[in-house]
């Protein structure tokens, strides 16, 4: 008998956890660099083909992402070590976040289309490698700090089921992803703020060396925050790209899951920025 759809996302689950977190935990970070682009080439030819491009642009796409992923990662000029540049890090990364903070949610409230390649490949190479430089640098300084950041979208996207699911009546985006309601968006963002404020006391580890009190951590609990709403956009642009493709699923990659975009989609608008926000802040070991 073939298992349920839930079944199917279970046991997927239940078998790349621990791959996943043996790998954040255990790889130095050019490994960990290499293991996580995997995922991200398998995310660029998702991207191409929700962009509705022909077959062999879509593996010219990939082929172009990993192909500066690598430069990134092997040109001696850009100083990868346990980490790239600050200034590097600051310019891929707070590109990425502009995009996600000012143009993305503008698409997405007049439903530009997503099928013009001239803006979907430059768009999708950004925020794919940008993600990457963000998941990689923070593992490079500390790989708690991955499992932080990526702890805020995953509590804020559980948070926002079960409460919209509890007392949603309000639609955040109908047209596009009919079942989210800003009851849960709230919903979400107070249990990250919840969650940042049990987190803030191991904040010297990470690397915050500034003032303690109720200033720093009121920006911090606003931070997370931050990261909860953005993490938002980039889920509702993910659905955009399916809506318009007429897809259900970015992929069929992860049984249960759909696509690697389906699982990523909020973390390609929230890791850069977490990334920019420990740059700025975080002191490197």
């Amino acid at each position: 008998m073939a298992l349920s759809s839930l079944g199917q996302r279970v046991a997927t689950t239940a078998a790349l956890v621990p791959v996943v977190l043996a790998a954040l935990l255990l790889m130095p970070p050019r490994a960990w660099a290499l293991a996580t682009l995997v995922i991200v080439a398998a995310a660029a030819g998702e991207w191409a083909r929700l962009a509705r491009v022909r077959r062999g642009v879509e593996i010219a796409f990939v082929a172009i992402v990993v192909g500066i992923a690598l430069a990134l990662l092997y040109v001696g000029a850009l100083g990868f070590e346990h980490g790239w540049p600050d200034r590097l890090v600051v310019i891929v990364c707070g590109t990425a976040a502009l995009f996600w903070m000012v143009i993305a949610p503008a698409w997405l409230a007049r439903g530009w289309s997503t099928a013009h390649p001239v803006a979907m490949m430059p768009i999708g190479a950004l925020v794919l490698i940008a993600t990457w430089i963000a998941i990689v640098e923070l593992q490079a300084r500390s790989p708690w700090l991955v499992l932080a950041a990526m702890a805020v979208v995953w509590i804020a996207d559980t948070a926002a089921y079960f409460t919209g699911r509890r007392f949603g009546r309000r639609k955040l985006a109908p047209q596009i992803s009919p079942n989210k309601s800003w009851e849960g968006v709230w919903g979400g963002l107070a249990a990250v703020a919840l969650y940042s404020l049990a987190l803030a006391p191991w904040a010297p580890e990470a690397g915050y060396a500034g003032s303690r009190g109720a200033a720093p951590l009121v920006a911090f609990v606003l931070l997370a925050v931050a990261l909860a709403a953005i993490s938002v956009v980039g889920d509702l642009y993910e659905s955009l790209l399916k809506r318009q493709a007429g897809v259900k699923d970015s992929g069929a990659l992860l049984p249960g899951h759909g696509g690697v975009l389906d699982r990523i989609d909020a973390l390609l608008s929230a890791m850069p920025v977490a990334a920019v926000a420990a740059t700025l802040v975080l002191e490197k070991a």
